[in-house]
């Protein structure tokens, strides 16, 4: 099987080149566009999860030896997270080439978050049965490079810290509603407002609801942190 020219670039973007071109192509196929001949890339994902966790948790140990395990994990879970691997996904163009079905185009889903992070981890997979662990491990790297060694020490999400503020003050958890959602619909934008037990508010703007909540979090972490 010959690669088509735009996953034959993407495959040079990876830094990778396949043996069995067939699962590069399986890795980079939504479920829209699953037939009898094709299969799509979630048993993938699946794998992929498994195989960049481990290549992170090594990379997190090497990097801090000293480092305790409550340093460790929330490190792990930034490095890890959806976010952080369609940030990933969105450097090598993964969108570009990402195989869907005419509802799922339509609908923008090769922006979507959710889709980009599961073809990454797809893709992750796909390297790791075409090559073994260790070239899995060098494209991961390879593709996080600086986020390994320059992850806060503490990089816990926005939510997570708001929360753990809250308790320590002896407050309910912060809740989150949405008060807006504008654009179209393959590109919606919703806009979260979150609000403590003493009343402090923010609200933040994004392209999904976890991100909008996110950075609706962080923005009263500053002024409660003031």
């Amino acid at each position: 099987m010959k690669l088509s020219a735009d996953l034959a670039s993407f495959s040079q973007r990876l830094g990778y080149s396949f043996v069995r071109p067939d699962l590069l192509v399986r890795s980079v196929t939504h479920s829209s566009m699953v037939s009898v001949h094709r299969d799509d890339n979630q048993r993938l994902e699946f794998l992929g999860d498994r195989v960049l966790g481990l290549v992170m948790a090594e990379a997190l140990l090497k990097a801090d030896p000293s480092a305790p395990e409550g340093l460790l994990a929330p490190r792990y879970n930034a490095l890890v997270r959806r976010e952080t691997c369609a940030d990933v996904a969105r450097e090598v163009d993964l969108g570009a080439v990402i195989k869907l079905g005419r509802s799922e185009m339509k609908s923008g889903g090769r922006r979507k978050e959710a889709l980009l992070a599961d073809a990454m981890e797809a893709v992750i997979a796909a390297i790791y049965q075409d090559g073994g662990f260790d070239a899995a491990r060098k494209v991961v790297l390879h593709l996080w490079g600086a986020r390994i060694t320059n992850v806060a020490d503490d990089a816990r999400d926005a939510k997570t810290a708001l929360q753990e503020w809250a308790q320590a003050r002896g407050e309910a958890p912060p809740s989150y509603t949405e008060t807006a959602r504008t654009g179209p619909d393959h590109q919606p934008a919703f806009t979260i407002a979150v609000t403590l037990e003493s009343g402090q508010t923010e609200t933040a703007t994004a392209g999904s609801k976890r991100q909008a909540e996110q950075a609706a979090a962080a923005a009263l972490l500053k002024k409660v942190d003031r």
